[in-house]
C-alpha cells in the first residue's frame, strides 16, 4: 500500500523524458542560482561576519533564504537569537518539502541524510517537475550537486572579494538571493489562498519594518498562513483545512 502510495504521482518510466534533457534542466536551475552564492558571500562579510562564518553557513545551512534573512537581520543590528530563529522558520519548510521528496525518491535509508541536505526550493521545483522515477532522482541529485558545488565555489569568492567592491547597500548584492527565491515562488502561488497568504506576509513583513527589532518581522509574517487559513474557514463554514482543499484546483487534487 506505502508503495502505491509513493508512486501515485509518477507516470510510467516510458513516458518521461530523456536523461539528457533532465541533465540540462537542471544544470540550468543549479548554475542560475548558484551564481547568487556571490551575493551571499560579499553580504554576509559586509555583515560583519568572518570568512570562515560565512563559508559554514553555506556549507552547512545551505538553504539561501534563510542565510539572506539571517546576515540581512544582523547586519541591520538586530540580536542574533532573533535573527537565528527567522532563518531556521524560513527553513523550515524544507521539511514540508521532504515529505513529499521521501516518496518520490525512494531513496535507501543509509543515503536519505546525505540527501536531505539538498532539499530546497530549486531541486524541490526541478524533482517535482518530472514524471518518472528516473528523472526524479536525476533532476533532483544533478540540481543539488551543482548548486551546493557552485553556491559554495561563489559564496567563497564573494567573501573574498567584499573589501573590493565596497558597500554591498550600493551595488544592491543583498536583495539578489531575495528576488531568486520570489522568482522560483511566484509560479506557486496558483489558488486565491495562497496569493492572499503570500500579500499578507508581505505586508505584515514590510510594515513591521520600521516599528520592530531586526529580524523578528519574519517571525511575525509567518503567522499568515494560520490567520488566512482561518478566516477563509469561516468565510465557508469550513475548517482551515477544509477551505484550503476546497480552494485548491479540480486538476491538483
Amino acid at each position: 500500500m506505502a508503495e502505491e502510495t509513493a508512486l501515485a504521482g509518477i507516470r510510467p518510466e516510458g513516458g518521461g523524458k530523456a536523461d539528457s534533457a533532465v541533465v540540462r534542466d537542471a544544470l540550468g536551475v543549479g548554475v542560475a542560482v548558484g551564481l547568487s552564492g556571490f551575493a551571499f558571500g560579499v553580504t554576509s562579510a559586509g555583515s560583519g561576519l568572518t570568512l570562515l562564518q560565512t563559508c559554514a553557513l553555506s556549507l552547512l545551512v545551505f538553504t539561501g533564504a534563510s542565510q539572506f534573512a539571517l546576515v540581512g537581520a544582523l547586519a541591520a543590528g538586530g540580536n542574533p537569537l532573533t535573527a537565528a530563529a527567522g532563518a531556521f522558520f524560513l527553513g523550515v519548510r524544507n521539511a514540508f518539502y521532504g515529505l513529499r521528496l521521501s516518496q518520490l525518491l525512494a531513496l535507501p535509508r543509509a543515503v536519505r541524510p546525505f540527501a536531505a541536505h539538498w532539499v530546497i526550493d530549486e531541486t524541490t521545483a526541478v524533482a517535482l517537475a518530472q514524471p518518472t522515477r528516473r528523472g526524479t532522482r536525476i533532476g533532483f541529485a544533478v540540481t543539488g550537486l551543482s548548486l551546493y558545488l557552485l553556491w559554495n565555489l561563489t559564496t567563497f569568492l564573494g567573501a573574498l572579494g567584499a573589501d573590493a567592491i565596497g558597500d554591498t547597500d550600493a551595488w544592491g548584492l543583498d536583495a539578489a538571493g531575495p528576488a531568486v527565491f520570489l522568482a522560483l515562488l511566484a509560479p506557486m502561488l496558483k489558488t486565491t489562498t495562497e496569493r492572499a497568504v503570500a500579500g499578507l506576509a508581505v505586508l505584515l513583513g514590510l510594515g513591521l519594518l520600521p516599528v520592530l527589532p531586526a529580524g523578528v518581522p519574519v517571525l511575525v509574517a509567518a503567522l499568515a498562513a494560520p490567520t488566512v487559513l482561518c478566516l477563509e474557514g469561516r468565510r465557508r463554514g469550513a475548517t482551515p483545512k477544509e477551505a484550503h482543499e476546497n480552494d485548491v484546483p479540480e486538476e491538483d487534487r
